[in-house]
């Protein structure tokens, strides 16, 4: 049934509708990953590690997309960001299911995360809309419980795929899951943003509310904390593939230890969002960073007594415990970025997810394209990144006493 305006949607059903919104950029990259290797074969690439663009080219439309949907959703209203994001996202997928060139498939690439960063940046102001502080930190963490399940599955999804036919289907299956969401979405989810709260859209007030943000500088220290943790993370997903089914030889069940690590993470944001009254964002998330410091030391010296590749059991095991702090971290750096923003909750998620998206694609790419015949570049990359983390984070928390923690 179509809801109006005035029908708030009830709480379980808004946490679905905006976890699986959320989850089309998770979707949109994990499904693929079983498929990059063909891709690779298929669209004739020179280079092993170009197959990594696939997800790179993603993240970067995502990048550029936020810019133009967090303003127009602020003027204009969520739902219209989100359909007309939609829109193009359905078009990047079309592209790269036609496309006969590695050029063309970045192409679609970049316009499908170009689209899905609105449901992305939106659906981060909508849950700002209705909630706040600890309590939308709390919302957040079950939405991303249920999101997780996404990443855990498409994989799976994507080998399933291939089985059956070939990696052109697997873009065909997104353009599917993105349309039936989106009808859902058009349906069941009214307006969050009343007129009377949308600033008009002209480059003076979007001007106005991104120097807001950027002069915000506990914002700046928490979002640049983020990005460091974001971009291990990128790097990671980058040459997941090659490390599984490459590296470590693990063939098919590539889809089983990727979902595994990816249960790691939905475990950390469900248990964040039961924690999180009694401890608070800030103690959450300097143990957080704290464990992920430690945990990437000890992979770091592993892998040097290893020789650059240690046991799979041992790499396993400290990817699922290195992941279980960054699950935590996802949720809390954005909450507590973008809190003191709620006037202009869609263009501070936009300046805020921007900056993220953009240091962490700098980071991952690093990370990834270093990749070869050993964990080195990704081992000594997540100990660098994580001390600079916790680094900004200290630095943000300071900064946080002496800015008022609103500006509404």
């Amino acid at each position: 049934m179509f809801r109006t305006p005035a029908q708030a949607t009830p709480h379980a059903e808004f946490v679905a509708v905006m976890a699986f919104m959320m989850a089309l950029v998770a979707m949109s990259t994990d499904i693929m990953l079983p498929a990059l290797g063909h891709i690779n074969r298929d669209l004739l690439t020179s280079q092993p590690n170009d197959r990594q663009l696939v997800i790179v080219m993603l993240f970067l439309g995502m990048a550029c997309g936020q810019i133009l949907w967090g303003p127009l959703s602020d003027s204009f209203g969520r739902r219209p960001a989100i359909h007309s994001g939609s829109v193009v996202f359905m078009a990047g997928c079309l592209i790269s299911i036609l496309s006969q060139s590695m050029e063309v498939m970045l192409f679609g690439r970049f316009c499908q995360g170009f689209g899905a960063a609105s449901a992305r940046v939106v659906a981060m102001a909508m849950i700002r809309d209705r909630f706040s502080g600890e309590q939308m930190a709390r919302v957040l963490s079950v939405i991303m419980s249920v999101f997780i399940l996404i990443p855990m599955l498409a994989p799976a999804i994507g080998q399933a795929i291939l089985w059956a036919s070939t990696w052109r289907m697997i873009f065909a299956a997104i353009l599917i899951y993105g349309l039936v969401v989106q009808v859902w979405f058009f349906l069941r989810q009214p307006e969050t943003l009343g007129i009377d709260k949308r600033p008009p859209f002209t480059f003076r007030t979007v001007h106005e509310a991104f120097m807001a943000v950027c002069r915000h500088r506990a914002t700046g220290f928490y979002t640049l904390s983020a990005a460091f943790v974001f971009g291990v993370f990128v790097g990671y997903l980058s040459f997941s593939q090659q490390l599984f089914q490459e590296f470590y030889t693990t063939g098919g069940r590539f889809a089983l230890y990727f979902a595994i690590l990816a249960l790691s993470i939905g475990i950390a944001m469900f248990v964040n969002s039961l924690l999180i009254s009694r401890y608070g964002m800030h103690r959450l998330s300097l143990a957080g960073l704290v464990t992920l410091t430690l945990v990437a030391a000890i992979f770091l010296i592993l892998t040097i007594l290893h020789g650059g590749k240690p046991p799979f059991e041992i790499t396993f095991g400290l990817l699922f415990v290195y992941f279980l702090p960054t699950g935590v971290l996802f949720i809390n750096m954005n909450t507590l970025a973008i809190e003191p923003h709620g006037r202009i909750a869609g263009m501070a998620s936009t300046v805020i997810n921007t900056l993220i998206t953009l240091g962490s694609l700098v980071i991952g790419v690093a990370i990834a394209q270093a990749f070869s015949t050993s964990l080195y570049p990704f081992a000594t990359g997540a100990l660098i990144c994580s001390i600079l983390s916790l680094g900004a984070y200290c630095l943000a928390c300071r900064q946080f006493r002496k800015i008022p923690a609103q500006v509404d």
